[in-house]
Order: C-alpha cells, then sequence, then structure tokens
C-alpha cells in the first residue's frame, strides 16, 4: 500500500520549494495547497475502498499533528489539504527530509570553492550559483553532496593534465578511488561539452589525455622519421602508420621532405587525403600532450616549412585552430577554411544554430573575420566530411 502521509506532505513542500516564497520575493501572500481529487484520482472511484481509506486515515494524521489544514465538503469528503507554513520544520521532520534551504547552504558554499579554478569549473560554478539563487534545479546534482563534489573535483583537475594517463589511473589520483569516475563520467563529459569548447563529445577524455588505452600520432605524406636507429620513410609508403605514445620518445629525426605540415581535424577526412607534397597529421579534434609534444618535436626540426591546418568551417574547428597556435607556438594558417570553399560547396553546407551565431560572433577580431561574416550572413557553416 502507498504511504499517503509521505506522499501528500513531500508534494506540498514541493510547491512550497519550487515557489517565489522560498526565495523571498514574493508580493502576494502564497500558499500551498493540493486538491485531493486532482492528485489522488483513487479518492473518487467507489471500488478503490481500500485505497480510500488509506487516503482519509493519512491526513486524518497529518491533521491530528497540525502539519496541514483540511478543506471538507458539506458531505464530509475532503476537498483539498494546505500546508502549514509555521510548521514547516515539523513537516521536514516528519519526513525525515532535509531542507532545500539547507541543501542549497551546503550548495552555495561548495560552489564558491571552485570559482577560482579552472575556466571550465569556475563558469559552471557560477552559472549554479545565478541557478540556485533565481531557485532553480542545480544541473547535474542528484541529491548527493559528495558526488557532486567529486564532479567538480574532478572538473578542476581534469583540463590540467600533461600527459597521457589511463581511466583507472585518473580516478585515483583525483578521486581516490579507481572505480570512483566511471560512476560521474556521464555528467563530467556533459558539463565539459555544454561548457568547454570541444567538437566532438565522444572525443572529450582522449583531447584531455584520458585515456583507456594508449594513444597514437597518425601521420602519412612526405617525410622521414628516425626511432632509435631505424629510418622510416614516409614517401616510400602508400598510407599511413600510427605511432604510439611509447614511442615518442624514442624519436631522434623528423624530417619534412615536402613544402609543408598539415593537420586535419576529423579521421574520414584524413582518411581520404592525398598529400601533395605535405607531411599530413591527425589531430583529432582538440590535440592532447601527445600529438602537441609531436608538433613541437617537428617544428623545432622543420622550421622553414609552411604549416596549415584543415578542419570544419564552423566555430569548433576555428577555435581548434587557435587552440593549436596557442598551446604548440606555432603559427598555422588555415587550409580550406575561407570563403571561397564556402560559396563552391554552398550546397552541402548546414544552416547555423543560436549557439553556432554566438560561438562565431565571439571569434570576431581574430583573424577570420571575413569567413565568419559571411557565415553569420549566409546563415551557413561547413563540415569536412562533405569536401571528401
Amino acid at each position: 500500500m502507498r504511504d499517503y502521509k509521505k506522499e501528500i506532505l513531500n508534494r506540498l513542500l514541493n510547491k512550497y520549494e519550487k515557489s517565489k516564497s522560498f526565495i523571498g520575493s514574493n508580493i502576494n501572500k502564497q500558499s500551498f495547497s493540493l486538491r485531493i481529487d486532482k492528485e489522488f484520482p483513487e479518492y473518487t472511484e467507489d471500488s478503490k475502498i481500500n485505497e480510500i481509506q488509506s487516503i482519509i486515515n493519512s491526513i486524518g494524521l497529518l491533521e491530528d499533528q497540525n502539519l496541514i489544514n483540511v478543506k471538507r465538503n458539506k458531505n464530509g469528503t475532503i476537498n483539498s489539504v494546505k500546508l502549514r507554513e509555521d510548521k514547516l520544520d515539523e513537516c521536514y521532520d516528519f519526513l525525515k527530509r532535509k531542507p532545500k534551504r539547507d541543501i542549497n547552504y551546503e550548495l552555495r558554499s561548495l560552489l564558491q570553492n571552485y570559482q577560482i579554478g579552472d575556466e571550465i569549473v569556475n563558469r559552471f560554478s557560477k552559472e549554479q550559483i545565478h541557478r540556485i539563487n533565481s531557485n532553480k534545479k542545480v544541473e547535474y546534482f542528484k541529491g548527493d553532496i559528495e558526488e557532486f563534489n567529486n564532479i567538480l573535483k574532478t572538473l578542476n583537475h581534469i583540463t590540467n593534465i600533461d600527459t597521457e594517463m589511463y581511466i583507472r589511473d585518473f580516478s585515483i589520483k583525483t578521486l581516490g578511488d579507481s572505480k570512483a569516475f566511471e560512476k560521474i563520467k556521464s555528467s563530467v563529459i556533459s558539463i565539459l561539452d555544454n561548457y568547454g569548447e570541444f567538437p566532438d563529445r565522444d572525443s572529450i577524455l582522449e583531447d584531455l589525455n584520458i585515456v583507456k588505452n594508449p594513444g597514437h600520432v597518425f601521420i602519412k605524406g612526405n617525410g622521414i622519421i628516425e626511432i632509435n636507429d631505424e629510418k622510416i620513410d614516409l614517401n616510400n609508403l602508400e598510407g599511413d602508420i600510427a605511432i604510439s605514445s611509447s614511442l615518442l620518445k624514442f624519436i631522434k629525426t623528423v624530417k619534412v621532405t615536402g613544402h609543408s605540415v598539415v593537420t586535419i581535424e576529423n579521421l574520414t577526412t584524413f582518411n581520404s587525403y592525398n598529400p601533395d607534397k605535405e607531411f599530413v597529421i591527425y589531430l583529432g579534434g582538440y590535440h592532447n600532450s601527445l600529438r602537441r609534444e609531436f608538433i613541437k618535436l617537428l617544428y623545432e626540426q622543420n622550421s622553414d616549412v609552411d604549416y596549415y591546418h584543415y578542419g570544419d568551417i564552423d566555430a569548433g574547428g576555428f577555435n581548434i585552430l587557435l587552440h593549436l597556435r596557442n598551446k604548440t607556438g606555432v603559427a598555422f594558417k588555415p587550409l580550406h577554411m575561407d570563403v571561397h570553399t564556402l560559396e563552391s560547396n554552398i550546397e552541402y553546407t548546414k544552416r547555423l544554430s543560436d549557439n553556432d551565431r554566438k560561438r562565431l560572433k565571439n571569434l570576431l577580431g581574430k583573424g577570420f573575420d571575413e569567413t565568419i561574416k559571411y557565415m553569420l550572413i549566409n546563415d551557413c557553416k561547413l563540415e569536412q566530411e562533405a569536401l571528401d
């Protein structure tokens, strides 16, 4: 049998906690009541005698406890029940329920500690404090303060991992438990996706050096690599090769035998790209430390060639290019990320979302204005795969 006492009182408290009265912004006095026939249709069904009696008994007990006021019809049936706001503490005690005000205090205190943390957790924390002050639900909080703290702690550390790390090791280092991260991984990825600048949700962890298996750098085209005393001449190969993270530290020299280096954002495009006197690297979205260190070594030994980045013609693609420049110190130029490419492939473009427009406007003044203004005016963006 359902516990109608708890259901009735919880529903009344839910209405109170969602109200303007709860945050003190109401102008007129509010009351919080439930129409019994609407909340519990079984109360009006003559065949459900046990349920009807249970509802009557439950309401009678709550009334005897002075937790609610009851309005009855002339025939004695119950019309509605109203929460007694002067008995809120007793209501919470009766339910053994933690008051939302106390939960909000703990959440606000916790979030304030992370407002001086990493950029993404800072942005997320500020937004959640704003939501608390507006009496809105805190995102990704499921009622467990400790779990929510683990989410914030993870966000504060995950963007500062400089070397490739296995998920299990990251979990131990950050949360002290090898399985703790798996419990919150979905929430962490969602926050990073919503509050960060990552091109592909599915590769966010890998972009941040958190991996299940060792990473690889995929390369092809015109170049010669010497690993220990072995030389690999890419010019003699038909396709690409992958160098694992464990081999990177043994690379002695990388010689570009073509006229340029090209990094490519998407794997499908990398696979179909035909190098023309180019040394080509699969970037995979935001480059992690593995690819970054390889690019730095490449530039150190081949600073006399041109460096290009070929990505999606959208906000994500341009942000990846900026990230690539900032983190490697190499002046990468955009390749096939211009107005001419858009005009030549206009039938394959997609329309911009509101978020696309916002992100593009934030990129104005950073070197891509001609292309971005064209995109905003013509309501278009273009993915690499459309050109393959």
